[in-house]
């Protein structure tokens, strides 16, 4: 199969976006490595007129970052919407995310300023960015923290993702997520635990998230579960190999419940593990826990309400 298109026919499109630093122009020109036609910096205003026309030989890898000339968030999301609707284009977000931290080091290293850095200090600048993009970032389809990758690790990464040449290996993305907040884009298969046993109502597992041993066990204590996850483990099993003969490159599968923190968490987790069990390369991802531990502190613990119902 061409790996211009995808399994439904359409134009692959990838978006390469995150604050600047994170590693956007190394992940370009991997991608191009991997057989993408690349672009960076292409003014948002002129990707529908590259787009036009007839499913292009090659898929298409295009950098956006702050320095793009019309670069402005409610631009990129009324992008991602539009091409997200077009179902000639199977569109894909990659999102590079780095540590306020390491993109200091990085920045000081190499002595170049950040784009946003007109005024203020450079952290100062970091932290704007980061701010800034974090509705792109609840978008994206592949979120890679650069951190802790030197260039050859993010290639390796970015290789089990995109390189869509034969004998390449399915990756499957396991997320977890609140329906209060919405349903994530780009999920292939999606499961609703709200009707587990929810550790929200046990004043002693409410502040923990379903990464915990206790807030598992009371889980999965639950009667239904075993049976519910036995049933949706076979079903993906099932259908894994036929999204490899379909040439799919990667498949993401959501589990969701009311806050995105206990039940849908501890499902993902063991689904992630019975999945890595079985030879599937698999990532994990829990969208609402990386909200809150982006989120500031707040002033007084104990004026916090139980917003997230798990």
């Amino acid at each position: 199969m061409d790996n211009a298109i995808s399994s439904y026919g359409a134009q692959r499109v990838v978006l390469v976006t995150g604050p600047s630093g994170a590693g956007r122009s190394t992940a370009i020109n991997v991608l191009e490595d991997l057989g993408f036609e690349s672009i960076d910096n292409l003014p948002i205003s002129l990707i529908p007129r590259l787009l036009d026309g007839p499913v292009r030989p090659v898929p298409l890898a295009l950098g956006i970052d702050v320095r793009n000339r019309d670069f402005s968030v409610a631009n990129l999301i009324e992008l991602i919407d539009r091409l997200t609707r077009t179902p000639d284009y199977a569109l894909e977000v990659l999102y590079l995310d780095c540590s306020t931290e390491q993109l200091m080091l990085r920045y000081n290293e190499t002595r170049r300023r950040h784009p946003l850095s007109a005024e203020g200090s450079p952290q100062d600048a970091i932290m704007l960015e980061h701010d800034m993009l974090r509705p792109i970032r609840t978008r994206a389809d592949v979120l890679v923290d650069t951190t802790e990758l030197s260039p050859h690790d993010l290639k390796a990464e970015l290789a089990l993702w995109f390189d869509a040449r034969q004998g390449r290996v399915l990756t499957v993305s396991v997320q977890s997520f609140s329906y209060k907040r919405g349903v994530p884009r780009g999920v292939d298969m999606m499961f609703d635990c709200r009707f587990l046993a929810n550790p929200h109502w046990k004043p002693e597992l409410r502040p923990l998230d379903g990464r915990n041993a206790a807030v598992q066990e009371y889980v999965m204590a639950d009667p239904r579960f075993e049976e519910f996850f036995t049933k949706v483990r076979d079903l993906i099993l099932f259908t894994l190999p036929a999204h490899v003969q379909e040439g799919k490159a990667h498949v993401a599968i959501g589990f969701g419940c009311t806050g995105g923190q206990h039940r849908s968490v501890t499902t993902a987790e063991k689904m992630a593990d019975a999945l890595a069990n079985e030879g599937w390369q698999v990532s994990i991802r829990h969208r609402e826990l990386e909200r809150r531990e982006k989120a500031p502190a707040p002033v007084d613990e104990k004026n916090r309400t139980a917003d997230a119902q798990a």
